[in-house]
């Protein structure tokens, strides 16, 4: 049997910080390719990333895994309590930054993978699409794995990405949809001066100040079915004036949005375009807008897929997992465009921290689960 915890170890000591790759996919490569999977390295623009496949290509039945070995930075080093990239094992915890975030959950699901297409081939196909670029703007990881896929004649029926998902008890939660991201900078500008004659001045943080106000106080929805109520938070005014006695050319001001399906990145930067405009003529300052939508919002409504993590989760952990759509943004956004996507993983409170760590028993947990997902996937009526 292939031990997610030693997988999990050996990936962990692989200094894959985005983008660099950092040996954990020629790891994964040369295991997949032992156990028969045929990989593909589909690098892009300097990032790494890598297809598995087992068994035939576009067969209707094909279960995917999607994940990343890359990691964001250490931080400060001397904070650490043991080697970020050491892999240590103290009192039942695996210690390494992406110990949860998430080698761990490609390990588990690979090693997982491998035992069953070992001891029980299936009719149809197993698929891992695992990426370099997760952390980072994600713009040539995933999305460039599901390009060549599409390139390729290549084809997943439903795909489980193992992001961690629990927040605080293993099988408490998966992830049915995530809400949108919409980031906006905003830039003004007015007419500098001498503060003791602010009529020769156009003062531009008035407006600013007044806008940002306008925009955070503005109740967006009150939720859908399956979404809380979409957000928006001021996360940065800037001016970098060090004077008392002038009124600044300009001010800089930021927002980030997330939100529901009641909205779209479309619908909500008209909105920010149109407030903005307003603004700029009641007070005369110009406003410049630039606006970022890193991904929409998306439901995998509960089904087929849902219920089939769930049956996995519930058998191996007693729990029954609530299916949510909270929480920042991940790969399914661009998963979600080629099949039915959910996610399930790890416990992820200590996702990113210093002193990142998993519990022991919860790496082989989670390979279970993800064993028994496969095995029901392609047992008897498991459609």
């Amino acid at each position: 049997m292939t031990d997610p915890v030693d997988l999990t170890a050996r990936l962990v000591r692989c200094p894959s910080v985005t983008p660099e790759e950092g040996g954990a996919l020629v790891l994964l490569e040369e295991m997949l390719s032992g156990a028969g999977f045929a990989c593909t390295r589909v690098d892009r623009n300097g990032v790494a990333n890598l297809f598995a496949r087992w068994g035939e290509k576009a067969h209707p039945r094909s279960l995917g895994f999607n994940g990343h070995t890359d990691v964001v930075p250490i931080g400060d080093r001397d904070a650490w309590t043991h080697d970020p990239f050491g892999a240590v094992i103290e009192d039942g915890w695996l210690y390494g930054r992406g110990a949860t975030d998430m080698k761990s959950g490609v390990a588990a699901f690979a090693a997982a993978a491998v035992d069953f297409v070992r001891d029980t081939p299936p009719d149809g196909a197993v698929i891992l699409a695992i990426t370099g670029d997760e952390e980072g703007d994600a713009i040539d990881g995933t999305a460039a794995l599901l390009d060549w896929m599409a390139e390729e004649g290549e084809r997943m029926d439903v795909c489980l990405v193992g992001e961690p998902t629990s927040p605080d008890h293993m099988g408490q939660m998966m992830k049915i949809g995530r809400r949108g991201s919409l980031t906006a900078w905003f830039t003004f500008r007015g007419r500098q001066g001498h503060s003791a004659y602010p009529h020769l001045a156009l003062n531009p943080l008035p407006a600013m100040a007044r806008l940002m106000d306008r925009l955070a106080s503005h109740e967006l929805d009150r939720g859908t079915e399956h979404f809380d109520a979409s957000t928006l938070a001021v996360v940065t005014m800037d001016v970098g004036n060090a004077t008392t006695n002038v009124i600044p050319a300009a001010g800089r001001a930021t927002v980030n949005i997330r939100f529901n399906d009641a909205h779209s990145g479309a619908s909500l930067s008209d909105w920010l375009r149109a407030e903005a405009q307003a603004m700029a003529e009641a007070t005369g300052v110009g406003i410049d807008i630039r606006i970022k939508v890193s991904g929409e919002s998306f439901l995998t409504p509960p089904g087929r897929l849902s219920d089939l993590v769930s049956r996995a989760v519930q058998v191996e952990t007693n729990r029954v997992p609530e299916m949510s759509t909270t929480g920042g943004t991940s790969d399914a956004r661009f998963v979600k465009d080629h099949c039915p996507v959910v996610e399930f993983g790890l416990v992820g409170h200590r996702m990113h921290a210093v002193d990142e760590r998993v519990r022991i028993e919860q790496i082989e947990q989670l390979k279970a689960i993800y064993a028994r997902v496969l095995r029901d996937y392609f047992g008897d009526g498991a459609d």
